[in-house]
This record gives C-alpha cells, structure tokens and sequence, in this order.
C-alpha cells in the first residue's frame, strides 16, 4: 500500500536524490532483493585502471562509471579537453584514443584499459606547436577558443582517416581513395561544433597542413 503521507513533493525530491529507488521502496517494499543491493554496491567499487595518456603511463583508481572526460579533468588535471554538452553533440570533448578520434564524454575509461589516448596537450607545447596547431593560429581558426583542442584532435585524425583511404558520407566513390576537398573535410568535421563560426578558416588550416605533406 503507498504510503497516504508521502506527498508529490517529497517524491521528487527523493527522486532528486536517489534517482527513484527510495521512491520505488515506498510503493513496492521489497522490490529489490539483498542480493540486487550488494550487486549495486559492487558495481560503484573503485577499479583499477592503467591508461597511457600523452605517452606516459597513468595508474587510477575510478568508479566505473567516470567517463574518458571526467578522468583527464578531474583525476590527471588535462583541461584542455572541454566539456561542452556532455553528450556528444558538440564534439569539444574530441581526444585521440588508439589512434581514432572519440567523443571523451560518452566514453567510460574503464573500456580504455592500456589503450593509449592523445589529448591537445600531447600533440604539441608552446614552444613546439604540432602542425596542426600552428595552422589554427596562422589561419584564424578559432575565436573563443572553447571549441579548439576537440577541433584540432578531430582535424589531426581527419586526415589519418583520409590517408588510410576511410570514406566518409560525403565520398562520391567509397572504393577510390578520398580526396582532401572542402566538402571532404566538412562533412569529416562536421562532429565538431564551433559557435563561433570560424569554419571555413578551419578548413583553410587542415587544407595547408595536407598540402605541406606532399
């Protein structure tokens, strides 16, 4: 029987709270076994994990629950991955892990175990820009700066995809080899939000730094 004393007031905010299962034991006692609980409590147990982050081997200790994202920001204090609508729309959070681009906040580090990831910081320095970086500067690519570090991670994997001949939507041919034209890059970027608009002075910086390849 539901409690007559428990208002729509005090169950939203329980449900603020617990996320409905003080709510779900006060309309079903019972509802979850002893052994559901301890099954519960062990899956927030702190793992051990080892990822090698710009080179260097990391050892932590995370609840499985925290994201690629929240590990570089808040466990190893790498901030220049940034953290726009955390759920994969914007594509700020974009790092390099083994060697592919991934959106960082919609990915667990628990599933990175020995993988090696590539953030802004491991690309390059101030004093030794990585090409790409130093094309954004040259060409305007960023205004607020918000967008970058995904924007350049996400760039630099772009014409990795291209060079092992990857199609993408916008390939008229998905067996011939991709070219680096501007609908290419677009639509290969386009995972990459900049509010900004600095677009097309985006692709101007990935244009240059393929063409000082050939």
């Amino acid at each position: 029987m539901i409690d007559s004393n428990l208002t729509r007031r005090d169950m939203l905010a329980a449900a603020a709270v617990t996320g409905g299962a003080m709510i779900g034991d006060q309309l079903m006692p019972g509802a979850m076994s002893p052994a559901a609980a301890q099954g519960a409590a062990t899956a927030l147990t702190p793992l051990d994990v080892v990822l090698h982050v710009n080179g260097t081997e990391r050892r932590l200790k995370l609840d499985p629950r925290t994201t690629v994202l929240d590990t570089l920001r808040e466990h190893l204090h790498l901030t220049g991955s940034k953290k726009g609508c955390d759920h994969g729309q914007c594509g700020a959070c974009t790092v390099i892990i083994g060697g592919r681009r991934m959106l960082s906040c919609l990915t667990l580090a628990v599933m990175h175990q020995g993988d090696s990831i590539t953030t802004i910081e491991g690309l390059g320095t101030p004093d030794n820009l990585h090409p790409m970086q130093a094309a954004f500067v040259k060409h305007d690519g960023y205004q607020c700066g918000y967008c970058t570090p995904g924007q350049i991670c996400s760039a630099v994997s772009v014409l990795d995809e291209i060079k092992a001949n990857i199609p993408s939507h916008a390939s008229a041919d998905l067996i011939a080899p991709p070219q680096v034209t501007s609908v290419e890059l677009r639509e290969r970027m386009s995972g990459n939000i900049c509010r900004c608009g600095a677009y097309s002075n985006i692709i101007d910086a990935i244009t240059e730094v393929e063409a000082s390849k050939t």
